[in-house]
């Protein structure tokens, strides 16, 4: 095996993270408890418009809060809870929103395969969208089919929309958002879930990604923008949703843990008033978020730098596609380079192999769901076939290195590599 001489992703880990963890060690008291309320207060801090990360963004608080009130949507503040993944997060956010047998929920088949197999452990279906021809975003257009033929059905059956911002590229959430109003009936509404695994921090229009819609999913995973190796967030404006949610996420007991121990009512006495989980964020990895979230606008800052650089280069190769950057917002998570086949006289699958034999640690972000065999047997019509644009966009994507600590030597060299590759197997 080749040595790695550039990383995937190296995770930005300080002397100041590491004392809060053995601070946290030392104190006795590693569960949830009082790092993880300070780590949702700081993210709801962070999501909020008038914020120092909103002071270097393309927008101001006034200018949000007044689009969203033209649109109908919420304007309270952000409430945000902690979890130990964003799949247990979307599931919190799922439940919540009345995702259940006998509903469906409209999402994308470029994304990782947890944002659908939610709804499947709810026991709801999944309707697939497939993605703009140009971008990976969910395509509008395919949204409103989907819906449209739902409320022409006897039995709708859509419940909630989940979006995906794909590498941080924010989908088009004003023309989501207005879907969901459009095609909502009396009594029946339906519910929007970002799923914004990738997009932290990213202001738009609309306020920062996963605290537009009714609800907003993201994640800690050791590659992510921020990371407490793994964890997640799920935000909402709705206080309703919050309570479900927070009752959800631990057994469906009516005190939290930290509650309970720090309360001079009895630990002991507790009442179960719903069949929850166990999704709550031991204080060891929130912790590491507190630390993190801090560093999250100078992350970007870092990211943005190298994704510039490898633009500028790239820009000059007829054998590579930029990546997507065509809203506000994008937190560039994740570089997705794109070939042009058309150009090059070797598959991806090769080019990305040459890649690690030259030491570079690389992936493919997303295997879109149709290829995989359970989806395949739950719906016989979930084919490449039938979701061209994810399937084309998926034949030609690789995500090269991309971190915040990533040095100018590094991604040079990645960049050399890249254009020494192409060139060798130009057309």
């Amino acid at each position: 095996m080749s040595e790695i001489k550039v990383p995937f992703h190296r995770a930005a880990i300080t002397k100041e993270e590491e004392d809060t963890v053995l601070e946290v060690l030392r104190s006795g008291w590693l569960t949830t408890g009082k790092y993880a309320l300070d780590f949702e207060k700081k993210f709801s801090e962070s999501l909020t418009e008038k914020t120092s990360v909103s002071d270097q963004s393309p927008f101001d608080a006034k200018s949000v809060e007044e689009k969203r009130k033209t649109m109908g949507l919420s304007t309270q503040p952000v409430i945000s809870l902690a979890v130990n993944s964003n799949t247990s997060g979307m599931i919190l956010a799922m439940e919540a929103c009345g995702v259940k047998t006998g509903t469906a929920v409209i999402t994308t088949p470029y994304t990782f395969v947890s944002t659908a197999a939610c709804a499947r452990h709810l026991g709801a279906d999944v309707f697939f969208a497939d993605i703009e021809k140009d971008t990976y975003s969910i395509d509008c257009d395919k949204i409103e089919e989907i819906l449209k033929k739902d409320a022409e059905s006897a039995c709708p059956k859509v419940q909630a929309i989940v979006p995906v911002h794909i590498a941080g590229n924010i989908c088009d959430m004003k023309r989501i958002m207005s879907l969901a109003k459009k095609y909502s009936r009396p009594g029946h509404k339906i519910y929007v879930i970002e799923d914004a695994a990738h997009s932290y921090p990213s202001p738009t229009e609309l306020g920062f990604a996963g605290a537009i819609g009714d609800a907003g999913v993201f994640s800690f995973y050791v590659t992510k923008t921020i990371t407490t190796a793994e964890g997640g967030m799920v935000c909402t404006r709705d206080s309703q949703l919050a309570r479900r949610m927070t009752v959800m996420r631990l057994h469906g007991m009516d005190r939290t843990t930290w509650d309970r121990y720090t309360s001079p009512r009895a630990s002991w006495e507790y009442d179960i008033v719903a069949p929850g989980y166990k999704f709550n964020l031991p204080d060891i990895l929130a912790a590491l978020g507190c630390r993190q979230t801090e560093r999250a606008w100078l992350f970007y800052q870092q990211r943005k730098k190298i994704v510039d650089k490898y633009n500028e280069a790239f820009s000059k190769l007829d054998f590579i596609q930029l990546p997507p950057d065509s809203r506000s917002g994008n937190s560039w998570h994740l570089y997705l380079m794109r070939l042009v086949p058309e150009k090059l006289t070797i598959s991806r699958e090769d080019f990305a192999k040459k890649l690690q034999e030259a030491g570079l640690g690389i992936s493919v972000h997303f295997i879109p769901i149709f290829h995989f065999t359970y989806w395949k047997n739950l719906y016989p019509d979930f084919t490449a076939e039938n979701y061209p644009n994810a399937e084309v966009q998926y034949q030609r994507t690789i995500s090269i290195p991309l971190f915040p600590d990533e040095s100018p030597e590094q991604s040079d060299y990645v960049i050399e590599t890249i254009r020494k590759i192409g060139l060798e197997n130009h057309k």
